[in-house]
């Protein structure tokens, strides 16, 4: 027994040192720089690059002499295509090497008083700091900045210099509108902070930055409006980013598994967007934005159930009563997709007389020579549509369309052909499909493709009873979920009345003077009482 359990500790200790040395090594590439020792030597500080940075051919180090008596030795060190070459050339070169001569009419300048001269009356760019370790020199240069380096001083001087091609503002073709803004979200992260910013001209609005992933050295922004914003939501989701600890971000997926409250469940708990109006009308209400550079999707936190079946068009397009009707549409195609394949399983299994006789009559002439029970024969064919989905988005844009129509007319006209299948299968998977596509997010959608599966096979062993059952489970499951703290079926679960105005339907917008209040934001009000047209009442003021 003793033998036994030594061995199960000496397997704990082995399991907590490992943990311990994984969170090292997330932080060991930038203590690594500090290995080198901090030198005012030119020449050695150069060599220290050359030795970091390999012979990468991107690499530029400029090496210039200042002045006409002591010739101080000094060097712009940059990254080709990260940098815009017109700064480059026009604000930090040509000043160090044409403006700069005369600064040196004493042989006795010191290099302290050279550094000093450069950084506050020759360099012309806008944006610049003065650093001294290494690992900073190495930080700043592998993101666009521009390094000057003199000979004789510890410090260096950083010069903002980043520019770099990048795709130019669409609109979003998963989110498009009618009569709503055509701008997009686009790899750049300064693009996207300057959308947000031109939409929302206020001082409190804030953007603070984080660096995540040793290796990519990601720039993460922290989107929200000071004085709106619950301070203990701003807190909570710079704790859950600050202790994210790998080696690499790529986009803004990458943090969704990290940071959301419950990571295995199938229902989106962040909302992702495109579009810079959505994340401008999420901080307006109190919520906050988190960007990602090198990548278009933003998401808003908190987000809760209800506000994945919202469009932009909602507020938008056509009087506010339209909003109504698209709302109720999506919530009906969102139990379609759900639900429609495990109740028909179920009730032509188990259940035939809910179904009318001429109707049940029709379905039983379509299914006679079909070899497969419907359970199965519902399985074939929502599988036979993913794939043909899937295929359809991994093709090129004009041959996956074809592909999608073309290969589910086939093969539907196909399989009834050959009996493998029924009529009334086909139009419920069509449906189904259709149902889907109603939904303005695509994280929903997906998870409804998932939760689809084992419902069918609920309704096939068990008929209404298992639909029911499973859907009771989910219907739990959503009601036990937290985004960042917030109830995720609110405010329906906790029932907030005053909340249900943008639920099921949108009241117009003299109606909705109050931020929800399960954000419990700092200002509750949004906008004064009383806004309703009313152009008879002339005595109104």
């Amino acid at each position: 027994m003793w033998p036994l359990l030594k061995n199960v500790k000496h397997l704990i200790r082995s399991i907590a040192k490992q943990s311990n040395s994984n969170k090292q090594a997330g932080k060991k590439t930038n203590e690594e720089f500090e290995n080198y020792p901090v030198t005012d030597n030119l020449s050695k500080r150069i060599d220290i690059i050359k030795e970091v940075m390999g012979n990468s051919i991107d690499v530029v180090i400029r090496e210039i002499v200042i002045g006409n008596e002591s010739n101080t030795r000094a060097a712009a060190v940059y990254i080709d295509g990260l940098v815009s070459n017109d700064m480059v050339h026009g604000h930090i070169l040509r000043p160090l090497l044409f403006e700069a001569q005369s600064i040196q009419t004493d042989k006795k300048l010191s290099p302290k008083k050279v550094f000093k001269t450069i950084l506050e009356k020759r360099l012309t760019a806008g944006e610049i700091m003065v650093k001294e370790k290494n690992s900073e020199l190495f930080a700043h240069l592998v993101t666009g900045d521009t390094v000057v380096l003199i000979d004789g001083h510890p410090s260096f001087i950083v010069v903002c210099t980043r520019s770099w091609e990048a795709r130019g503002v669409e609109e979003p073709e998963n989110e498009s509108t009618v009569r709503g803004p055509r701008e997009g979200f686009t790899e750049t992260l300064k693009v996207n902070l300057s959308q947000v910013r031109r939409r929302i001209k206020t001082p409190h609005l804030r953007f603070d930055s984080l660096y995540i992933g040793s290796l990519t050295q990601t720039t993460v922004i922290i989107a929200y409006i000071n004085n709106l914003v619950n301070p203990e939501l701003v807190k909570e989701v710079r704790e859950r980013l600050q202790r994210i600890d790998t080696d690499s971000i790529l986009s803004s997926g990458y943090l969704e598994d990290f940071i959301q409250d419950n990571p295995y469940s199938p229902f989106p708990q962040l909302r992702f967007t495109e579009r810079p109006d959505i994340i401008a009308a999420g901080l307006l209400e109190g919520r906050i934005a988190v960007m990602v550079d090198n990548t278009p999707f933003a998401f808003i936190v908190p987000s809760a159930f209800f506000e994945q079946l919202q469009a932009a068009d909602d507020y938008y397009s056509g009087p506010w009563f339209g909003a109504i009707l698209l709302r109720i549409l999506r919530v009906i195609a969102f139990n379609i997709a759900l639900l429609f394949p495990a109740f028909y399983v179920a009730i032509t299994t188990y259940h035939q007389e809910l179904i009318p006789t001429p109707l049940m009559i029709s379905i039983a002439g379509a299914r006679e020579g079909v070899p497969f029970p419907a359970m199965v024969e519902a399985f074939v064919m929502e599988s036979t549509f993913e794939l043909l989905r899937e295929a359809g988005l991994r093709l090129p844009s004009a041959i996956g369309t074809a592909v999608s129509i073309v290969g589910a007319l086939v093969l539907g006209d196909a399989a009834i052909r050959a009996g493998i299948v029924s009529p009334a299968m086909v139009i419920v998977v069509a449906t189904t499909a259709i149902a889907s596509f109603a939904l303005p997010g695509f994280a929903a959608a997906l998870t409804l493709r998932i939760l689809r599966f084992p419902l069918i096979l609920l309704g096939g062993v068990l008929g209404l009873f298992g639909v029911m059952f499973g859907l009771l489970v989910i219907l739990i499951h959503l009601s036990s979920l937290r985004s960042f703290g917030v109830p995720y079926m609110s405010p329906l679960v906790p029932l907030m009345p005053r909340d249900l105005k943008d639920i099921f339907g949108r009241a117009p917008q003299w109606a909705m003077s109050k931020r929800p209040r399960y954000l419990r934001t700092q200002e509750p009000v949004r906008q004064a009482d009383n806004l309703k047209p009313d152009p008879y009442n002339k005595k109104r003021k």
